[in-house]
């Protein structure tokens, strides 16, 4: 999953970066005027500020973090039929989910993915591998396309937000507890609560892969009343068969429709769930 993926990783990002930014300029010296005693509120609003704020920062420019990594070119004079009926497609499917027309773009990969991403239900971006346009029907396409739009409508991005702030607030506050030296904020505290942030980070990132589980299964089902349950089961279906044959590099792994395998202590970090369990859960809600 695209969106998951570079969210994650911008997020990762600006925290850090904002982290150290602040230890260089002596800020954190505030929360600790008299050595070694944290004082815990202020503390907490500090990581609440510093959490929430590298994930919403994250959140603004998602679509612009997207079109980056990928090469995402939006679609705004449709210049052949493909991308006539792209736009008309999502058009259609944006407005029986009642949100604004999302941006349409197409990006160069030979992997069968799609995408979504956004800081809101009506400024959002839908982007196509040119491997799934060569490689899926119409039908099939169209099934995704409707998965993808669901996610838009369902907020996900925005409550990937929330959740997101809620983990890093807890990740920066228990850094800075656990690692908590004699020495106050002394060099070995900054080093230590870096590798701290970054080991909590990592572990706290399960929680946010297990909502986007979730999450998957809330978008097939909104792919299914889009464009039909069997059309969403074709294409689910069709990305199984193709997803031993192309593959995004293991940077990207995380960032398509298809998602991958996992087993045993793995499956807690897969974005999605395995796509045999996304076409069982669909054919049991058939009829």
């Amino acid at each position: 999953m695209k969106r998951i993926f570079l969210f994650l990783a911008t997020n990762l990002a600006i925290v850090l970066v904002l982290s150290i930014t602040l230890r260089l300029l002596g800020v954190e010296r505030i929360l600790d005027e008299q050595g070694v005693n944290l004082n815990l509120q202020a503390l907490l609003v500090f990581a609440a500020v510093f959490g929430f704020g590298g994930s919403l920062i994250s959140l603004a420019i998602s679509k612009w973090t997207a079109k980056r990594m990928t090469g995402a070119k939006v679609i705004g004079q449709p210049g052949s039929e493909m991308e006539q009926w792209l736009m008309a497609t999502v058009n259609r499917q944006a407005s029986l989910a009642g949100i604004g027309m999302p941006e349409v773009a197409i990006y160069q990969s030979p992997d069968v993915n799609a995408f979504a991403t956004g800081a809101s239900r009506n400024n959002a971006l839908v982007a196509v591998s040119s491997g799934l346009l060569a490689n899926m029907s119409r039908d099939e396409a169209e099934a995704v396309l409707g998965h993808e739009v669901s996610h838009v409508a369902n907020g996900d991005m925005i409550t990937l937000a929330l959740i997101q702030g809620v983990v890093n607030t807890f990740v920066i506050f228990l850094s800075r507890v656990i690692f908590k030296t004699e020495r106050g904020h002394g060099p070995a505290f900054w080093v230590t609560a870096i590798i701290a942030e970054l080991v909590l980070g990592i572990l706290a990132s399960t929680i946010v892969m297990w909502f986007s589980r979730q999450r998957e299964f809330r978008a097939d089902a909104g792919g299914a009343r889009l464009a039909s349950r069997q059309k969403m089961i074709q294409a689910l279906e069709r990305l199984r068969e193709s997803s031993g044959q192309a593959h995004l590099p293991d940077q990207m792994a995380a960032f398509g429709i298809a998602g991958g395998l996992g087993h045993g202590i793995k499956r807690l970090f897969m974005t999605h769930p395995p796509l045999e369990e996304r076409i069982a859960m669909l054919k049991s809600q058939q009829g």
